[in-house]
């Protein structure tokens, strides 16, 4: 990194000191927020194990006599890295906590169920890993024999109906946002913790009232206890302020209730410690964003001129409305499970046919404008290739190695690797074809964020007509517009330097290639 503050000085010649004093107050960021997030796991033993093909996380306080155990598991989509600050919050006040990978999530290479609706085979899979993370937990020898379940969104059905097979062995139950099915009982749960979101689809809100309201035999309040946790038969429904589904997993209010909760049901007394990972998480991506811009700087001119469409906005709209419609009209009826992986074989294809529809719609405009002497243009493909690989390395390394290490998997394994080259010849058709449509002299301002919420309404149709096999893929609709901003600058600065559109483009291609190909679950036949 120090090589690259030099390289900058060396070319700004003393120009450009504002870009030394980005990089080192960014280099400065990350620093600090490293120092706070590895610092949450103090006083707390960390072990990777695994229980056959179920990879585990063991959270052990470093310094406390036999406990009850708690085993933590994801949503959708997710991985145990995701439920990494619950851990940490209930290690560091006593408990055993453990974490896992569901199948076909995170580094669990068994295939998941390939239709959602399945609901015995579904309960089948995750309930076979969860039961191997359960013997894995009771067995430690710093357990006291006590155990609770912690889980988020999917998760919610495998545990409660574990714990009605089981009846007497879970001690408590918190569910933060949980997908339950109407077909199982939830009466005869024991110390019940429901969480939410404020910002979470009122349905899932209404859910949880029902749930609770069939327990107590009457309508409850959020916020308000019903039942005694010394007698096993407590009530709680949550509404968390200011998060959504995803956010409900940094939220301290949740945290700490759920904390509380277990406390309260086991008459347990930690020392209160509630780990805030989140604005840490926050400061360390935008230190390493902020960082991207300074670097920038350092890449090769391409082009002898900025190259793109240059297209206004009446001809852009022109070419970027007709695909955000279409594309989710001609993939409804058609097969759409061309990959191993769930939503992820949907989104290649939406890419795919989006991207081939920008570039048919360009074309046509082209066509319409008839043929023009073009300027002479000098391209240096030496350059264009270093710029690509060094953009690309940035933004696929720079971003994921810190996620993988502190929100979720993100590195492939040897597994996911031919996933990532499939998924990669749909998000190549898509970006190289947005980037070029919206750069270019003359081009409308506001051009990309404009096709960005295209693309996001065009999700929101497809789920519209197909919300039973697509529902999830709505829920990860805030997680694509993050990665929308963080990856747009990034291009955005890229393309400043570089006048070619096609280096931003593959570098978003093969970043969002990446991430889709590991983050949705594989599948089997």
């Amino acid at each position: 990194m120090s090589r690259s503050i030099v390289g900058i000085i060396a070319v700004c010649r003393g120009r450009c000191w504002l870009a030394v004093a980005v990089a080192l107050a960014a280099l400065l960021a990350i620093g600090v927020a490293l120092w706070h997030l590895l610092g949450e796991a103090d006083t707390v033993s960390v072990e990777r194990t695994w229980a056959g093909s179920v990879p585990l996380t063991l959270y052990r306080p470093v310094s406390r006599g036999p406990a009850p155990a708690v085993v933590i598991a994801h949503g959708f989509a997710g991985s145990q890295t995701l439920m990494r600050s619950y851990a940490l919050t209930l290690a560091r006040n006593g408990y055993l906590a453990v974490t896992f990978d569901f199948p076909g999530h995170g580094r669990n290479a068994q295939p998941f169920v390939s239709g959602l609706m399945d609901r015995e085979k579904r309960l089948s899979i995750l309930g076979g890993a969860l039961e191997s993370a359960i013997d894995v937990a009771l067995r430690q020898p710093g357990a006291d024999g006590r155990l609770a379940l912690l889980g988020h969104s999917m998760a919610g059905d495998p545990l409660v109906d574990y714990t009605e097979r089981h009846r007497g062995k879970v001690g408590a139950l918190v569910l933060l946002s949980p997908y339950i099915s109407d077909e199982t009982p939830t009466e005869a749960l024991p110390d019940l913790l429901l969480a939410y979101g404020e910002f979470e689809p009122e349905m899932l809100h209404e859910q949880g009232r029902k749930i609770l309201a069939a327990s107590v035999g009457h309508e409850i309040e959020p916020d308000a206890t019903y039942g005694d946790p010394a007698l096993g038969d407590a009530r709680r429904m949550l509404i968390a302020e200011r998060v959504e589904h995803i956010g409900i997993l940094y939220s301290r209010d949740a945290e700490r209730a759920a904390l509380d909760w277990l406390n309260r049901s086991f008459d347990w007394r930690g020392d209160g410690f509630v780990a805030e990972p989140g604005p840490w998480i926050g400061l360390l991506f935008l230190g390493i964003l902020v960082l991207a811009w300074p670097l920038a700087r350092l890449l090769p001119r391409v082009a002898s001129r900025p190259l793109g469409a240059g297209l206004a906005w009446r001809d852009l709209l022109a070419v970027a409305v007709a695909p955000a419609i279409l594309t989710p009209l001609i993939l409804w009826r058609l097969p759409k499970h061309v990959l191993p992986i769930l939503i992820g074989d949907y989104l290649v294809l939406h890419f795919a046919v989006y991207g081939v529809l920008t570039w048919l719609g360009l074309w046509l405009i082209r066509r319409r404008r008839g043929a023009s002497a073009a300027e002479p243009m000098r391209i240096d493909r030496r350059r264009l290739a270093i710029a690509i690989l060094a953009a690309t390395g940035y933004a696929l390394f720079a971003f994921a190695i810190p996620v993988d290490r502190f929100v979720t998997t993100l590195l492939p394994g040897s597994e996911r690797l031919p996933l990532v080259f499939a998924m990669l010849g749909g998000t190549l058709l898509y970006f190289t074809a947005d980037e070029w449509v919206t750069r270019g002299v003359g081009s409308a301002s506001g051009a990309y964020a404009a096709t960005k919420a295209l693309f996001l309404l065009s999700l929101v149709l497809a789920v519209a007509l197909n919300l039973s096999e697509l529902f999830f893929l709505i829920i990860i609709v805030p997680a694509i517009l993050v990665f929308f901003l963080v990856y747009g600058l990034l291009s955005r600065w890229i393309y400043a330097r570089t006048g070619h559109p096609m280096v931003g483009a593959v570098a978003n291609a093969v970043a969002f290639a990446s991430a889709t190909a590991v983050t949705f679950p594989l599948v089997g036949a």
